[in-house]
């Protein structure tokens, strides 16, 4: 994966591991530590959708799994825009697919053009959180827990788990697809 296909902490100091994805830091302040397991998350799911075909990303790992890792790219790009800019900056935006998931796949939709919208979200989700405190308040939007406040903080920490939690279902995909391991 190239280095910069996750938009990486702009310290020049980033150690990296030898596939490109950032190390996360292992000293501190909360704020640098939680953006780098971010950025670590946000790159191990590029990497695990690096070099394949159109329809390799389509294939689901085991039936009756629709998932793919197309579906993982463009749910998180919405995961990524619901929680920085609906919750976090309180912004009213619609959702990025038509699904509101991310998960339906569309024929004429790529991976390229996935990332691509990924990425943007990614980088509007930074640009908005820039300078906010960890302990800065937004609420959600909608669902069952409409209303609640949660802090910049918890967002983050959310986010760590979501990306976490899907990137081990991208571990198994990528190896159902052509046998890649690890990571």
């Amino acid at each position: 994966m190239p280095a910069d296909a996750s938009s990486p902490r702009p310290d020049t100091d980033t150690l990296r591991l030898p596939d490109g994805r950032p190390v996360p830091l292992f000293a501190g302040d909360e704020r640098a530590m939680l953006e780098s397991w971010l950025d670590y998350h946000r790159a191990t799911l590029a990497l695990k959708c690096a070099g394949l075909d159109d329809a390799q990303v389509r294939t689901a790992a085991a039936e009756p799994s629709a998932l793919t890792l197309l579906g993982l790219v463009q749910h998180m790009a919405e995961v990524e825009r619901n929680w920085f800019q609906r919750i976090a900056a309180g912004l009213d935006v619609p959702p990025v697919y038509e699904d509101g998931t991310g998960f339906a796949l569309d024929p004429a939709r790529g991976m390229d053009e996935a990332l691509a919208v990924w990425r943007r979200e990614t980088a509007r989700g930074r640009e908005l959180c820039a300078g906010r405190p960890l302990d800065g308040a937004g609420r959600i939007a909608d669902g069952p827990l409409a209303g609640t406040e949660v802090s910049l903080r918890w967002v983050l920490i959310h986010l760590i788990e979501e990306y976490a939690r899907h990137n081990g279902h991208a571990d198994l995909l990528r190896e159902r697809i052509d046998g890649a391991t690890g990571a």
